[in-house]
């Protein structure tokens, strides 16, 4: 019985140990998936030669529009950017 108890949690630790290793690199890092695309991105506009850098460097920025509500009626929308600017 304590050798079957010995082995059990034997390959217990090394299911976890296995579970672990199979944890992306990124998420061990403490980013998202979405934070570490941005990263790779950011670094493969960079790596461009002009003209392609300047053209992608465009299409990176993002502008949306913000509308707040107030006793279930939208506000006028305010147009904002990714980069803060208004």
């Amino acid at each position: 019985m304590v050798d079957w108890l010995y082995a059990k949690t034997k390959s217990l630790r090394r299911a976890k140990m296995a579970s672990n290793a199979a944890v992306p690199f990124w998420r061990s890092a403490g980013m998202t998936y979405i934070t570490y695309s941005n990263i790779c991105a950011n670094l493969v506009r960079n790596c461009l030669k002009e003209p392609f850098k300047a053209e992608t460097l465009q299409r990176e920025k993002v502008h949306f529009a913000v509308s707040k509500w107030s006793n279930g009626i939208p506000e006028k929308p305010t147009i904002r950017s990714d980069s803060g600017e208004e």
